[in-house]
């Protein structure tokens, strides 16, 4: 009787023992600080027509990177159907916020409606899109209108504020080429009344286009341009290709302005005069979006429209640019 009850002493100093280092082990796993959650974010580019969007393309996954935020990033091939289905392919796989850059302005209501449904913020990049304000958190980009408006300054001091210009767009209805448009005519009717636009085609921002709208240009009225504004560099690279090929001098018989300011080849270009003027368009906007979305996750207010501090480059200031210029 005596053994027996050792024998369970023995055996209860035993398990007592043997629990000991365990429930330690467990306090000390439950003082660990949890790790937090790593965000998700999908994006739905537009497409790489240019190499404006290439570097802003850069820019968004490298930032991305840096920032330990995991993109699932979509070339949507400058279709809007393309762009609608990453979004609710972003939408199925519930990430933690979307930022797409609209092709175009209209028909983005229904997919930012379901994204609002299902709680994930939406930021709108580069391009604005025509819906209600309270789908989307921010806008991060350019102010496209205040761009038209600077070409159409420098083109007034060029022409001495009297000439016959000629337009590539940009891809119809998207909100870059509608208020860089809307700018350049604006400034136009209210300041110079001696300049007009006498013809204007769409280029799609692709340099083929820029080429071959130019073409016709000349073919149509040669003697009759003093000045082209190109809704982008892309564009106007193409078209003085074909200016000078036609026997004109572009920056000297036809002055040349566009937009964007990006690439080397631009910059080496206006250094050479052929393009007269590009006004800066950042693309360098991946930064800017992961610091607002960092943001909005610690609860601080963003306002509605956040835009980059832009200005024109022209022979007078484009060896600053070229020193800066990264690729």
């Amino acid at each position: 009787m005596k053994l027996n009850i050792v024998l369970i002493l023995m055996l209860c100093l035993a398990l007592v023992s043997c629990a000991g280092p365990k429930a330690a082990e467990s306090k000390e796993v439950s003082n660990t600080p949890k790790t937090s959650k790593k965000l998700i974010v999908g994006y739905a580019q537009i497409g790489a027509e240019s190499e404006w969007r290439l570097a802003n393309t850069r820019s968004i996954q490298e930032a991305a990177k840096a920032e330990n935020i995991e993109l699932l990033f979509t070339d949507c091939m400058q279709k809007q159907e393309n762009q609608i289905v990453a979004i609710k392919s972003f939408i199925a796989q519930k990430v933690d916020y979307i930022a797409f850059s609209p092709v175009i302005e209209s028909g983005w209501n229904d997919v930012l409606t379901a994204a609002q449904k299902a709680n994930i913020p939406v930021i709108i990049v580069d391009r604005k899109a025509n819906v209600d304000e309270n789908l989307y958190k921010t806008f991060i980009g350019s102010d496209f209108y205040e761009e038209g408006r600077k070409a159409a300054i420098e083109m007034a001091e060029l022409l001495n504020k009297k000439g016959n210009i000629c337009e590539i767009q940009g891809t119809l209805g998207s909100d870059a080429a509608t208020k860089r448009k809307m700018g350049f005519e604006d400034e136009l009717k209210k300041n110079y009344p001696n300049m007009k636009i006498v013809r204007s085609e769409v280029g799609d921002f692709y340099r083929e286009k820029g080429n071959e709208i130019m073409k016709s240009f000349l073919k149509a009225e040669a003697k009759n341009i003093d000045g082209l504004f190109a809704h982008n560099d892309e564009m106007a690279l193409g078209a003085i290709e074909e200016i000078e090929a036609y026997g004109i001098k572009p920056g000297v018989d036809i002055k040349v302005i566009s937009v964007d300011a990006v690439s080397k080849e631009i910059l080496e270009t206006i250094k050479t005069g052929k393009i007269n003027a590009s006004a800066e368009c950042n693309p360098y906007l991946g930064p800017l979006l992961f610091e607002t979305i960092r943001k909005i996750e610690r609860g601080e207010k963003v306002q509605k429209n956040i835009y980059s501090d832009e200005s024109i480059v022209t022979t007078k200031n484009v060896d600053e640019y070229l020193r800066k210029i990264s690729y």
